[in-house]
Parts: structure tokens; C-alpha cells; sequence
């Protein structure tokens, strides 16, 4: 088995690869029938693997993805983002047939937004789809939208804990159940987990419990370290007993598309190299906080000089910390 120095990757991802169309300036009641005009759009890369895979690899870091996507210009599109940004794509599966590259509409308000979802392939990405000895040769694995997976949920524990036997840190975000259910298969899940993601209302479903702090000790139960995002609020970690909190960064926000994602790649990155856990909570604060200057998940983010220039002015690490971009 390759050492973790001796890897070639830092992180490999497995999850789901679609676009995301925002529209802007549209009222906050939708009548039927009516045409109505928004006042802007983004297509932009989406998905909630593919964001965090897209800005963990332009913070720095060795990303290597695994997918199902049609054979479609959508899936063209996604891919070139995703390679354009550092990452390694080349296993990814392209599949011909009636299902297509998945896209998601968000329709944003004022003060809310409604997110229309066409799954297509991220649904049927199956266990087969895989390639267990790419994804292994990393440091770390993660995967996102656990309810969006119906085709692999069945062999999900089975993959992580190939992941887990291989030597790798794993970790996952759960993000939000379509059914609203909360069911499935978690607990054999948990026994190969190191990290869970969730955001305060993903956190309370998930655990059955209605208050934050018994929310966060029932899963501190089952996971090593629960990561809990509480938006501008900034975000929290549990490890048993201990608890760090990290306050959010004041920015003038855009768009808050794909910013719990941005969190999940600033927070990897520097679990992945070592360091401290409320550093961990600092560095996901700031991508998370870069990610809403921008329109869409990624855009902030494809801009080099505005990245360096935004995390130069927000990130002092001291001298027992990762630094924030790596790559040339």
C-alpha cells in the first residue's frame, strides 16, 4: 500500500456533475401562465462534488473525480469547467442513451430562491462506475449529496470503507433529502467516516434532535468529527466532548450558490495537510466567504488574481499553518 506521501493525489472525489442556470431578479411569487423576465443569469459549473472538487484543486490541492455523465453538450461543458480547473477527470464515465447530463435551475429572490433539479446521470452513477484503485491513490475521499446517489446508496458503506482499508481520511457531506425523509443506510456509512458536513437545519433532520447542541452530540456519537456550517454565522466542529467555533467573514454577497461547498474544499485543504482543527473552520469560512463575491459556486474562484488578491487580504496564517494556494 502507497504511503501518504508517496500517493499521487491529495483528495479523490466520487459524486455528481451537472450545471446550475441561476436567473436573478425574478419576483417572489411565480404566477402560472405569465412569461416573466429576469434581470440576469449565470450558467455556471454545479453540483455540489463537482464545487467542492473545482475550488479545493484552485486553493491548491490534487484533485482527482469520478462520475457518470451523458454523452451530451452539457456534459462537455461541465467537464471542460472541472478540467479547466487543475482537475483530474480522466475516469470519469461518458454514457450515450436517453438520460442526460443533469442540470439544475435556481431561481433567486430577494430573500429566497427555488432550486429545480433534473438529476439524469448523477442518479445512475453506480458503484461499478468506480474505479476503486484511482480513488484510493490519495490522501483523503469525499463524497457529497448522499440522498442524490440512489444507484450507488445501496454499496455506499461497501465504498467507503474500501477507501477507509486503503489508508485513506474520508469524509462526507450530506446535503439536503428531495424527500425529506432522512432514512438510509447511515450507520454502516458512519463506521468508515472521519468527517460529516452538515449544515444547523441538515444537522437536526439527520439526528432527530430539535436543539443544535444535542443535535451536534448525537452525531459526535457516531462520526469522529462533525462539521456543522452556520452561514454567516460561520461554522462549528465537535470531536466527542470539545467543540471549536469559528465566526464568519463580512463580505458583500452576490450569491450564495455553492458557498457550503466552497467551505467543505477551504476546510479539506488544510485537514489534508495537517493542520488545526479551528484553522480548518477559518480557512472553510473564507472559501465559503470568497465563493458568495462571485455568481455561481465556482466563478470567484476560476479568477487566479482575485482569489490570491481576496485571500491575501482575509488569511494571515501563522507559521504552524498550511498556506492557502499551493499551486503555481
Amino acid at each position: 500500500m502507497a504511503s501518504a506521501l508517496t500517493k499521487r493525489l491529495d483528495v479523490t472525489v466520487a459524486g455528481e456533475l451537472n450545471l446550475d442556470l441561476i436567473l436573478y431578479g425574478l419576483p417572489e411569487t411565480l404566477p402560472p401562465e405569465r412569461e416573466l423576465l429576469a434581470s440576469g443569469m449565470a450558467l455556471t459549473l454545479g453540483s455540489s462534488s463537482a464545487i467542492f472538487a473545482h475550488n479545493l484543486s484552485r486553493l491548491g490541492s490534487r484533485v482527482g473525480f469520478v462520475t457518470r455523465v451523458g454523452d451530451d453538450p452539457l456534459g462537455s461543458i461541465a467537464l471542460e469547467r472541472l478540467a479547466q480547473s487543475g482537475v483530474d477527470v480522466s475516469r470519469v464515465k461518458r454514457t450515450s442513451g436517453s438520460v442526460k447530463t443533469g442540470l439544475t435551475v435556481i431561481l433567486a429572490h430577494e430573500h429566497n430562491r427555488n432550486i429545480l433539479t433534473y438529476s439524469g446521470t448523477m442518479a445512475e452513477m453506480c458503484f461499478e462506475d468506480l474505479d476503486l484503485n484511482y480513488l484510493s491513490d490519495s490522501r483523503h475521499f469525499h463524497l457529497s449529496s448522499f440522498f442524490l446517489h440512489r444507484a450507488l446508496r445501496p454499496r455506499m458503506a461497501e465504498l467507503f470503507a474500501a477507501m477507509k482499508a486503503a489508508g485513506l481520511t474520508t469524509s462526507l457531506d450530506v446535503n439536503d433529502d428531495p424527500d425529506d425523509r432522512w432514512d438510509g443506510d447511515f450507520s454502516t456509512v458512519f463506521k468508515s467516516l472521519d468527517v460529516i458536513f452538515v449544515n444547523e437545519r441538515e444537522c437536526k433532520k439527520l439526528s432527530g434532535a430539535g436543539e443544535l447542541n444535542e443535535a451536534t452530540g448525537r452525531l459526535a456519537a457516531l462520526v469522529p468529527l462533525v462539521v456543522v456550517k452556520l452561514g454567516q454565522r460561520g461554522a462549528l466542529t465537535r470531536r466527542g466532548q470539545e467543540e471549536w467555533r469559528a465566526e464568519g467573514i463580512a463580505v458583500e454577497a452576490v450569491d450564495p450558490v455553492g458557498a457550503g461547498d466552497s467551505f467543505d474544499a477551504g476546510f479539506i485543504h488544510q485537514y489534508v495537510r495537517g493542520a488545526e482543527l479551528e484553522t480548518c473552520l477559518r480557512f472553510g469560512n473564507l472559501a465559503g466567504a470568497l465563493s458568495v463575491t462571485r455568481a455561481g459556486g465556482t466563478e470567484a474562484f476560476r479568477d487566479t488574481a482575485y482569489t490570491e488578491q481576496f485571500l491575501k487580504r482575509h488569511w494571515s496564517p501563522s507559521k504552524n499553518e498550511a498556506g492557502a494556494i499551493t499551486r503555481a
